[in-house]
């Protein structure tokens, strides 16, 4: 799997970097036992932090800080103001090439692909935390010495997931840091100390994991300054205390950004979105993400995650076998008519480079794609199909729009397709449960409530299926009758 068990829970880190001190607190999960204060050092340097927010545990265990309201606040209010200095993000290297240390920084972040963005602020962060007296040493003590990302799961958790895409990502993602480190420490060779942009100290893949993972699960894409076209570019940035608001899909405060009076510069602002009561903690939405990206970004699952969803891949030879199943008969799956094979490659589905990665559940339950292929490999008649145009065909909305057998046979091929979809996973749902019950603890407590929620959508969305099946099986009895 890679870093021997995923990174060896990130233990590595803490003699690898200078501030990163020895433990001496058991309870203590931040980078030092004793980080400095958050408020004081926001407000000394210019920022705003509301009276009435405090730094408080949110739960009994691991890394479980946050911000709550001691007291009630109003809707509108300024909860926390950074002025331009204090996000820390990559932009400043890019502003000093001229430095060899940021020049050779510059060069490694040449190498990290666009979907890693957060290694490329990593390496800031790296840099920044291996240098004695460095700004943002009050804000970076006070972040997490471990995450519960997956690239850190041992490797028998790592395959608790159950699920192949995340899977796949995790071993990208390891397989990166490993060629990263040795990209690193060639780059490295022969740099004087007072040129490293490490302070002179060894990086291996554990500090590079740390340091992307504290900015995958911590940072946010704000707007930086505008480029010579005066556009606005979005840029990762780590914003000091902001970042230990807790995530929310119904939220009590937003980011804003806004200009400072009499200067181009941005300042960073979080504002309450309603009234929050005594004791309640500060939510922002980071996103309306799936749960694949919670955990691989942010090392957490959100039960019944409403944009949560399965991938499958579009397949005609499973088709087939998921209609025989279900008992509709369709020779078209594997060898589509002409007529139909273009509609398929005006989804997409087929043709030069098709996109055969299809989903079902979030907020479409079943992908517009994979519903239009499925109504038109099971249409009979072309002329009937061509009376609409993609859009509908595409739409659970349209009502049986090629007809109520039609409809119903694309339902249940559906329905069979997540009973296959479902097989694929090694534990049944109640034994998933069960392991939950039994006391499971973290990685292993996370890779279980990953597979739970997976699982849980493909038997909501049968459920759902089953409903209309029903529902368009009595109107057509109905109608049969009448």
């Amino acid at each position: 799997m890679g870093f021997s068990g995923g990174l060896k829970a990130a233990m590595l880190v803490s003699s690898s970097l200078s501030h990163a001190r020895p433990l001496t607190c058991a309870s203590s999960s931040r980078l030092v036992s004793q980080p400095h204060d958050l408020v004081k050092w926001v407000t000394r340097e210019g920022g705003f932090v509301h009276r009435a927010v405090k730094i408080a545990q949110l739960d009994s265990g691991g890394y479980g800080l946050g911000l709550v309201a001691k007291e009630e606040i109003p809707i509108g209010a300024d909860l926390i103001v950074l002025p331009q200095h204090l996000p820390l993000h990559f932009t400043s290297f890019q502003q000093d090439q001229k430095n060899d240390e940021n020049s050779l920084l510059l060069q490694l972040s040449s190498h990290v692909p666009d979907e890693l963005w957060a290694m490329k602020l990593g390496l800031k962060l790296l840099h920044e935390r291996a240098k004695l007296g460095s700004f943002w040493w009050p804000y970076i003590s006070n972040l997490p010495e471990t995450f519960s990302l997956p690239i850190f799961f041992p490797g028998e958790d790592i395959k608790n997931l159950q699920y192949a895409p995340v899977l796949h990502q995790v071993n990208k993602r390891c397989r990166f840091l490993l060629d990263f480190e040795q990209q690193v420490k060639r780059a490295l060779v022969g740099v004087k100390p007072d040129k490293h942009p490490f302070d002179g100290q060894e990086v291996d893949a554990s500090s590079l994991g740390w340091a992307m993972s504290a900015v995958s699960s911590r940072a946010f894409k704000l707007h930086g300054n505008k480029n010579s076209n005066g556009i606005n570019f979005d840029i990762p940035m780590m914003l000091p205390l902001i970042d230990m608001c807790n995530h929310s899909f119904n939220p009590n405060a937003r980011i804003v950004q806004e200009q400072e009076s009499g200067s181009t510069n941005m300042r960073v602002k979080v504002v309450a979105e309603k009234v929050i009561k005594e004791d309640d903690p500060l939510l922002l939405c980071y996103g309306c993400l799936n749960n694949d990206l919670f955990l691989l970004d942010y090392g957490f699952v959100i039960q019944s995650n409403p944009y949560d969803c399965i991938e499958l891949r579009y397949d005609g030879a499973l088709l087939e076998a998921a209609s025989m199943a279900a008992g509709v008969s369709s020779p078209n799956f594997s060898t589509p008519a002409p007529w139909q094979e273009l509609i398929l490659s005006q989804l997409n589905l087929a043709g030069e480079a098709p996109d055969l990665k299809v989903s079902i559940g979030g907020q479409e339950i079943i992908e517009g794609r994979l519903l239009a292929a499925l109504r038109v490999l099971l249409a009979t008649d072309k002329e009937t199909v061509r009376k609409y145009d993609l859009n509908t065909l595409k739409s659970l909305d349209a009502e049986a729009p090629l007809g109520v057998a039609n409809e119903i046979a694309v339902f249940r091929t559906l329905i069979a397709l997540c009973v296959v979809a479902l097989g694929h996973f090694p534990t049944k749902l109640m034994d998933d449960e069960s392991l939950l019950k039994q006391g499971a603890s973290g990685s292993t407590e996370l890779a279980i409530q990953f597979r739970i929620q997976k699982k849980s959508i493909i038997i909501d969305v049968m459920k759902n299926l089953a409903r209309k099946v029903k529902v368009l099986s009595s109107n057509e009895k109905v109608t049969a009758e009448g």
